[in-house]
């Protein structure tokens, strides 16, 4: 299962809003074929598994062989056909499973469904390890809205920037792991005054991976449009607004290939504007957006943290000295541990809900 946990790792980025999972087989003691779910919408990580066994050579020996998985078998048909069919096609002896699907399309069918085939079932095996690993996926099914992420940099004397400037405070290799994070997520979340005053990309220029989609919060759409990296259509982008809206047609992902004309700017309205974030975060979700980071100013971090729609925080503290400017929030919830990078300190806290 430890195996089967590193492999659900490494869809990390690419299989949102699907949970990462991860497969071994083995028989005799011996592994004969693992496999991970790779791509959103594509194949799960046991018929993964089954294809390496048998690209192995090991066909014949996975009738009673025992596979681990890390995520309950699914039982329905989606973008692909039911796992555990393919399983009691394959004439496994046991599955080893580390979580039930909390997904009410499976919840429980589909080990009930391995059961009845007289494979023998066993799950709770390292429960809270994969738990961790796809708290994303457990957090949205339960909430029914984006896992969320507070981000912010400040100096040590807690402030974010001067008041209208750019202000750089993490250094470069701070840099690199705060793009490895965006690469993580589905989208990053900005506030108007952000986009205004700092004019950021929001993409992955220190890190390989699928550009996160744009959110910027802006109730009465006032965000200056010439030079505003927001608009040249490099990756998909929302604006948060009250009483414009053009979405995209079902459900969205940032998988999605980039048109020759660029991706066009989407809209999403909401009756209080940006003021009501539970009711952004909701809409956000069932357009298939899973988790959020907040990149946003003072503002946009302190209304999440009031309503108490957060998850993480990872606060990056520089050794500068500001002495005036635009307060940092003060950090909430745990501290669970931290890194230093050379002059910075990584500071991460999860929230006690």
């Amino acid at each position: 299962m430890q195996r089967a946990l590193q492999l659900a790792g490494l869809g990390r980025g690419t299989v949102s809003p699907n949970p990462m999972v991860g497969c071994v087989i083995v028989a005799n003691n011996r592994i004969i074929g693992e496999g991970w779910h790779r791509n959103y919408g594509k194949a799960h990580a046991e018929v993964e598994a089954v294809r390496n066994a048998m690209a192995r050579g090991y066909s014949e020996e996975l009738a009673g062989a025992t596979a681990y998985v890390t995520l309950e078998p699914c039982s329905h048909y989606g973008k692909t056909p039911p796992c555990a069919d393919l399983l009691i096609s394959k004439r496994v002896g046991a599955v080893v499973v580390a979580n039930e699907d909390p997904n009410p399309l499976v919840s429980g069918r589909g080990m009930a469904r391995l059961r009845d085939a007289g494979i023998e079932v066993v799950s709770g095996v390292r429960a809270e390890e994969g738990a961790l690993l796809n708290r994303r996926f457990f957090s949205g099914i339960e909430r029914a809205r984006p896992y969320v992420i507070l981000k912010w940099a400040q100096t040590r004397d807690g402030y974010l920037a001067l008041p209208g400037e750019r202000t750089k405070i993490s250094n470069p290799s701070v840099d690199v792991i705060v793009h490895k994070w965006r690469a993580e997520e589905d989208a990053i979340l900005v506030g108007r005054q952000t986009v205004q005053t700092d004019n950021p990309r929001l993409n992955l220029r220190h890190w390989a991976g699928v550009n996160p989609v744009r959110i910027v919060l802006d109730t009465n759409l006032t965000t200056a449009r010439p030079g505003c990296f927001v608009f040249d259509g490099s990756q998909p982008t929302f604006f948060v607004n009250r009483g414009r809206e053009s979405l995209p047609e079902g459900v969205f992902n940032r998988y999605a290939e980039r048109p020759e004309t660029g991706f066009p700017v989407f809209y999403l309205s909401c009756a209080d504007g940006t003021r009501s974030l539970a009711d952004v975060l909701g809409k956000f979700y069932h357009l298939g957006v899973a988790s959020i980071l907040v990149e946003g100013g003072g503002g946009v971090l302190a209304s999440f943290l009031e309503e108490g729609l957060w998850d993480e925080i990872r606060m990056i503290q520089c050794d500068k000295i500001l002495g005036r400017g635009v307060k940092a929030p003060l950090p909430e919830g745990t501290m669970t541990h931290y890194e230093q990078v050379q002059d910075n300190t990584i500071f991460y806290f999860i929230s006690p809900k």
